[in-house]
C-alpha cells in the first residue's frame, strides 16, 4: 500500500493514540449504579472553520439518586482551544441540538425553544460568550437546518402547518386517528435570515429527514422518503441533489436500500455517502460516491469485513472514513477509484464521531475505551492528545479486566464478543456471567466504554460477574457478508452463536456454565427471550427487555414490518407460517425452568408491550419456573427518563444476583427498597 508524505502523518498519528498521558486509575472500589448518574458524556464536536477552536456538547444525566427531578439528560455546550481548557457556554436543563459554526466561525448556532418560543427555532452564540440570540424562528418547529456560505440563507425542515379546522375539531373530542394514513408531512424550505420575505418552500417529492449543503453553496442534497412512516424511512429514502439557487432537483441517487449521512466533495461534483450494499443489507455502512449531476454511483470496498460510519472529504479525489473494524476501529483513506490508500488502527480506544479540518489537517476525534465513556481527542499533527475529562470521579474506581474474546461457533464461523472480568484469576469452577445481547441485529458492541443502565459492564463485574457482550452473526462491523449471515435463518444459527460462547468461556476456564444468565433489548430481547425458552437449560436466568417474542402479532404490530422482512426474515408469514410460529420464543414456553424477568415500555411503537405479556402468559400458564412481567408507563423502546432507568438497573442487576449467585427459588419481593437505595427519610 503507497501513502503519501502528508497522508502518512495524518493517519500514523491515530497508531500512537495508546500512548497518551492520562492519570492512572487508583483502584480504590467497585462501580454502582448510583455512578451512572453522575457520568457525563462527549458527543458532537466540530472544528471551527479557521481550525482554532473546536465545541462539543456533553450529556449530563438526571441524578435522581441526589434528589434531581426525572427526565431525560441535559445537552451542555462546551467550547475548547486546548487541552484543559474547556469552557462551557450553554448548561443547565434543556436539549439543545443540531449545533453548527456559524460560517466565518464567529459564532455558533444550534436549536432549542426557550421561554417565548411556540416552536423550536435557531438560535446563535458569539464564539467570545455572552447570551445566545434567537437568529430564526418559523411557525412549525425546525428539525434540521443548514446555513449557506455566506450566511444570508437558510435551509431548513419544519412540518406542514397544522390545519386550524382539524386543531379546533379536536379541542371539541374528535380525536379519531387513521391508523398509518393519518400523518403529515415535512417540507424543506428557504429563508432569508435578514429578509423580510415569507419562507419559500421547495417542491420536493416526498418526506425530508436529512439536509448537507456543498462548501460553495450551490448544491444542497436531502434524504426524501415517500412517506413519514418509519418503515420508509428506513428503507425507501433516496438522496436527491437539488440546485440550491431555485430549487430543482439535478439528480436522484437510486440506492436500492437503507442509506446514512452524505457530504459534498469540495468542487460540489461528487457526493459520498452511506447504503446498504443491497437492498437486502441490514445497515447502510458501505462507502458509495455519486456523481452529484446524474446521481450514477459506486460502491467503495464493499467487500472489506467493516462497516463505515463516517465521511470527510480530504481533497476532490480523497476521502478520510471512521471504520468500525469487528470490536475495534481505525481511520481508513479512500480514493474515488476504490483504492485505499491508508489505514491506521485506534489504540486502546474506539472511535465514535470524527471532525477533519481539510486548511490545517487537524482532526478531532470522539472516542471511548474500557476505563472512560465518551471524551474528546485531537491530532495537531504530533499525535492524539486526550482534550477532556468530564469524569475525573471514575479514577476511585476498580475497573473490569476487558479484551476481546474470539472463539469457533459449531459450524466453524469465527465469532468475536468484548469480555469483561473482574480483577484478578478465575475462582474454581468460573465467573457467574451475564450474557448481554445487543439489539438489531444490526449492530455490534465494541471494545470500549460498555456500562450504562441496561448494560452491566463494570457495575456486573464489581458485583462479581464476568460480562459478555457476543457479536453474532448478523452483527455489523464484520462487513455485509457477516451482517446477512441471519437471513432466512433467525433465530438460528445467530443464536446458536450465544450458546457456543458459554461453551467457548467455560472451556477456557473463564465461566461457570451452570450459572449464565441472558440479558438484552429489542432483539436482544428476543435472544434473551430464546435464551429463556428454546435454550433454556444454558440460562440460569433472563431478563428480555423491549423484547418481539411472538413473530406472527410482532409483524402486524410493529412500525417496521417491510424492514422486519427485507433485510431479516426474508420471507412474509404467509409464505412460511412454520418459520414464524417454530422461531417464536412463545410457542417453546412450555419447559422452560429458567426464571425470567420481563421488562417493556408501556408506549413502545418498534415493539408493541403486547409482545412481553404474552411471553410472560405463556411462561407463567406453563408454571415451571417463576416469571415476572414490569411495565414502565411512558417509556418506549428504551427508557429515556433517569428513574425508569435507575430501577431497571436494580431490577436486573437483584434478579441476576439472587438467581446466579443467590439461593434462586422464588423471586425477590416484586418491589425494590427504593426509600433505602435513594436515602429517603422516614
Amino acid at each position: 500500500m503507497t501513502v503519501n508524505t502528508s497522508r502518512a502523518r495524518l493517519l500514523g498519528a491515530a497508531l500512537a493514540i495508546g500512548l497518551i498521558a492520562v492519570p492512572a486509575a487508583q483502584a480504590q472500589r467497585a462501580m454502582t449504579i448510583e455512578d451512572l448518574f453522575e457520568i457525563r458524556q462527549v458527543g458532537g464536536a466540530q472544528i471551527a472553520p479557521d481550525g482554532d477552536q473546536i465545541f462539543y456538547t456533553v450529556s449530563v444525566p438526571r441524578n435522581v439518586v441526589d434528589g434531581e427531578d426525572d427526565g431525560v439528560p441535559h445537552l451542555e455546550l462546551h467550547i475548547t482551544d486546548g487541552a484543559g481548557e474547556s469552557r462551557t457556554f450553554i448548561a443547565g436543563q434543556g436539549r439543545i441540538g443540531a449545533v453548527a459554526w456559524a460560517p466565518g466561525g464567529d459564532a455558533i448556532t444550534f436549536l432549542d425553544r426557550r421561554d417565548g418560543d411556540d416552536a423550536t427555532t435557531v438560535y446563535s452564540i458569539s464564539a467570545s460568550g455572552g447570551e445566545a440570540q434567537r437568529l430564526f424562528g418559523f411557525d412549525q418547529s425546525i428539525q434540521s437546518y443548514v446555513i449557506t456560505p455566506d450566511g444570508e440563507s437558510i435551509f431548513f425542515i419544519a412540518r406542514d402547518e397544522a390545519d386550524p379546522t382539524i386543531s379546533s375539531l379536536r379541542s371539541r373530542g374528535f380525536r379519531a386517528n387513521v391508523f398509518e394514513e393519518d400523518y403529515t408531512f415535512s417540507h424543506v424550505w428557504k429563508a432569508d435570515l435578514d429578509g423580510d420575505d415569507a419562507p419559500e418552500r421547495l417542491a420536493l417529492p416526498g418526506h425530508p429527514s436529512q439536509l448537507s449543503l456543498s462548501e460553495n453553496g450551490e448544491r444542497l442534497a436531502v434524504a426524501l422518503a415517500p412517506t413519514p412512516l418509519v418503515d420508509d424511512s428506513l428503507m425507501s429514502r433516496r438522496w436527491h441533489v437539488i440546485d440550491a439557487d431555485d430549487g430543482d432537483v439535478i439528480s436522484v441517487i437510486e440506492t436500492p436500500g437503507k442509506i446514512g449521512s452524505a457530504v459534498f466533495s469540495p468542487n460540489a461534483r461528487r457526493l459520498a455517502f452511506l447504503a446498504g450494499a443491497d437492498r437486502a443489507d441490514p445497515t447502510a455502512g458501505t462507502l458509495h460516491v455519486a456523481n452529484a449531476r446524474n446521481g450514477e454511483y459506486e460502491a467503495i470496498a464493499r467487500e472489506a469485513e467493516q462497516h463505515i460510519m463516517q465521511i470527510a472529504w480530504r481533497d476532490n479525489d480523497t476521502m478520510l472514513t471512521l471504520a468500525h473494524v469487528g470490536a475495534e476501529s481505525a481511520l481508513v483513506e479512500y480514493e474515488v477509484s476504490g483504492e485505499e490508500s491508508a489505514r491506521a488502527p485506534a489504540d486502546g480506544v474506539v472511535y465514535a464521531g470524527m471532525d477533519f479540518h481539510r486548511d490545517s489537517g487537524r482532526v478531532s476525534m470522539v472516542a471511548h475505551a474500557s476505563t472512560h465513556p465518551r471524551e474528546l481527542f485531537v491530532d495537531d499533527g504530533a499525535g492524539w492528545v486526550r482534550w477532556t475529562d468530564h469524569n475525573p470521579q471514575l479514577a476511585d474506581i476498580e475497573f473490569a479486566e476487558q479484551s476481546v474474546f474470539e472463539y469457533t461457533a459449531r459450524d466453524g464461523v469465527r465469532v468475536e464478543g468484548v469480555l469483561m472480568t473482574p480483577a484478578g484469576d478465575a475462582p474454581n469452577g468460573g465467573w457467574p456471567m451475564i450474557m448481554t445481547v445487543h439489539g438489531g441485529p444490526e449492530a455490534h458492541d465494541s471494545n470500549g466504554w460498555l456500562t450504562g443502565y441496561s448494560r452491566a459492564g463494570h457495575i456486573g463485574t464489581g458485583e462479581g460477574f464476568a460480562v459478555f457482550y457476543p457479536n453474532y452473526r448478523g452483527s455489523t462491523g464484520r462487513g455485509e457478508v457477516f451482517a446477512k449471515l441471519d437471513h432466512l435463518d433467525p433465530p438460528g444459527e445467530e443464536f446458536n452463536d450465544l450458546v457456543d460462547a458459554i461453551g467457548a468461556l467455560s472451556e477456557a476456564g473463564i465461566i461457570d456454565p451452570d450459572r449464565v444468565g441472558i440479558t438484552g433489548g429489542s432483539y436482544g430481547g428476543f435472544a434473551s427471550a430464546w435464551g429463556a425458552t428454546v435454550a433454556s437449560e444454558h440460562f440460569a436466568a433472563s431478563v428480555p427487555f423491549v423484547a418481539l417474542t411472538e413473530l406472527i402479532s410482532f409483524f402486524g404490530t410493529t412500525e417496521i414490518p417491510v424492514e422486519m422482512i427485507d433485510v431479516h426474515f426474508m420471507e412474509y408469514p404467509w409464505q412460511n407460517w412454520p418459520l414464524y410460529l417454530e422461531y417464536s420464543p412463545t410457542f417453546h414456553a412450555q419447559g422452560s425452568t429458567t426464571p425470567t424477568l420481563i421488562i417493556h415500555g408501556e408506549e413502545d411503537t418498534r415493539v408493541d408491550a403486547s409482545q412481553s405479556y404474552i411471553l410472560y402468559r405463556m411462561l407463567k400458564m406453563a408454571g415451571e419456573a417463576p416469571v415476572r412481567l414490569v411495565t414502565y408507563p411512558g417509556e418506549g423502546h428504551g427508557n429515556r427518563n433517569a428513574a425508569a432507568q435507575y430501577d431497571y438497573a436494580h431490577r436486573v442487576m437483584r434478579w441476576m444476583k439472587h438467581y446466579l449467585q443467590g439461593e434462586g427459588g422464588e423471586p425477590p419481593a416484586h418491589e425494590l427498597p427504593l426509600p433505602d437505595l435513594l436515602g429517603m427519610e422516614d
